[in-house]
C-alpha cells in the first residue's frame, strides 16, 4: 500500500535503508519505490535523478553525524590549542565509528567524496570553518603566532586528511593508527604555538 502523502523526507529514510541493505552501487530508485509501494515516477517528482537522492541521504547523514560530533566537543573556554586537539581527535573518532558502525552509507559517502559533490564540498567547508574558527581565536588570543586563520585552517585539514578523509578508510583499521593522529596533531600543535 502507498504511503501518502510521499514527501521528500520518506523517500530519504527509505532511501537510507535501500543503501544499507544494497550498498551505493546497487541500490536503485526502483528499489526505494518498491520499498515505499510506490511507482518511481513517485520517487522522480521528488528527486530529479539517482544522484539527488543519494546526495539527500548523506546531507542528512552528515549533519546528524556533524550534531553528534560537535556535541562533543569541550567549552570553548578551553585554550585554543586543546580546543583544535579535542576539535581533530572527535573529528577522527567520529569518522572512524561510522566507517565501522554504518559501512554502506559511510561508502556512499566515499563515493560522493571522490565525485567532489556539493554536499562533500558543502561538509569540507564546514569542518574548516569550525577548524578556522579556532585558529583564529588562538592568533587573536595570542596562544598562536599570527598569520591569515583561513590558509592555517586549510593547512591543518590538509595535514590531517589521512584520518579523516573517505578516501583513507581502509588505512584507519591499522591498530597504530591513533598513535600515528596524535603524533600529526603534536606537531601541527607545536607549528602554531607562539613562541
Amino acid at each position: 500500500m502507498p504511503r501518502e502523502p510521499l514527501d521528500p523526507d520518506t523517500i530519504v529514510s527509505a532511501t537510507e535503508e535501500v543503501l544499507r541493505r544494497h550498498g551505493p552501487e546497487k541500490a536503485t530508485v526502483l528499489d526505494v519505490a518498491r520499498s515505499l509501494g510506490v511507482s518511481h515516477g513517485s520517487v522522480y517528482r521528488h528527486f530529479p535523478s539517482k544522484a539527488a537522492l543519494r546526495e539527500a541521504v548523506i546531507r542528512g547523514w552528515l549533519e546528524r553525524s556533524r550534531q553528534d560530533f560537535t556535541a562533543l566537543l569541550p567549552d570553548s573556554g578551553l585554550p585554543a590549542a586543546e580546543r583544535l586537539h579535542s576539535l581533530l581527535t572527535t573529528m577522527f573518532a567520529a569518522k572512524w565509528a561510522k566507517a565501522q558502525e554504518d559501512p554502506e552509507l559511510f561508502e556512499t559517502f566515499r563515493v560522493l567524496a571522490t565525485e567532489h559533490s556539493a554536499v562533500s564540498s558543502a561538509h569540507v567547508t564546514a569542518l574548516l570553518t569550525e577548524i578556522r574558527a579556532i585558529v583564529a581565536d588562538g592568533i587573536t588570543r595570542g596562544e598562536f603566532t599570527g598569520g591569515d586563520a583561513e590558509v592555517r585552517a586549510r593547512a591543518v585539514f590538509d595535514a590531517t586528511v589521512q584520518f579523516h578523509s573517505p578516501i583513507h578508510a581502509a588505512e584507519w583499521r591499522a591498530p597504530e593508527i591513533k598513535a600515528e593522529s596524535e603524533a600529526v596533531i603534536a606537531l601541527i600543535l607545536d607549528g602554531l604555538r607562539a613562541r
